[in-house]
């Protein structure tokens, strides 16, 4: 493309590019910030927008992080009774990713959390109790690397409403909660890597 012809077109890109954000946000249906006014149903985790990172004390010397993808899972949704709720979260241990390739190849391997023989970490609650207008203390099991212990995830409701590029009805939720690993068998470096590992789980979720 000729110099005479491109800077015309980056100013009508530059015009149009704006105008159509401004389309999409008129568009927007407003966002839910209510939860006992979200549709009731059961809603499935939508991957691309669900992340799990966790993170570790590194030698006492730094935070650690690490995230996990491919997520998937279900959440019932019982706006005017939240303690009848009820979420499940499969974690595909393969998918783990680090900034560092030969961590992340190492925590895939038997010494760690073995993802041949132990493929997912699964959390599924048991209740929920409601702890202010948009938190709850979620209770539930978590299963990796072969073993079963209770876990209690902490959730605050981020909001819901339509997503507008795909039309479906969200649900968004942040999740946290601390694991001991050794109590999962993955003791490795214990204690000069920390045993408590922090869990955040931001997830969509769609109807």
């Amino acid at each position: 493309m000729s110099k005479r012809l491109a800077i015309p077109a980056l100013a009508a890109t530059a015009f149009i590019l704006p105008a159509c954000t401004q389309i999409l946000l008129a568009a927007a249906p407003p966002v839910i910030h209510d939860p006992a006014s979200v549709p009731a149903g059961t809603y499935a985790i939508e991957p691309s927008h669900t992340q799990v990172v966790f993170s570790v004390n590194h030698f006492g010397l730094t935070t650690y992080f690490g995230n996990f993808s491919d997520v998937s899972g279900n959440l019932s949704v019982v706006p005017k009774n939240p303690s009848a709720m009820s979420v499940s979260v499969s974690v595909p241990v393969s998918s783990v990713s680090t900034t560092s390739p030969k961590l992340t190849d190492a925590l895939k391997a038997a010494d760690w959390l073995d993802a041949a023989h132990y493929p997912a970490m699964i959390f599924r609650s048991t209740s929920v109790t409601p702890t202010g207008k948009t938190t709850a203390d979620i209770a539930g099991t978590l299963t990796l690397h072969g073993v079963t212990k209770p876990l209690v995830l902490h959730a605050t409701f981020n909001g819901a409403g339509v997503n507008i590029l795909d039309q479906k009805q969200t649900v968004g939720f942040q999740l946290t909660g601390t694991v001991k690993r050794s109590e999962f068998g993955v003791a490795k470096y214990v204690p000069l890597v920390s045993d408590e590992v922090q869990l955040i789980i931001s997830a969509a979720f769609e109807k």
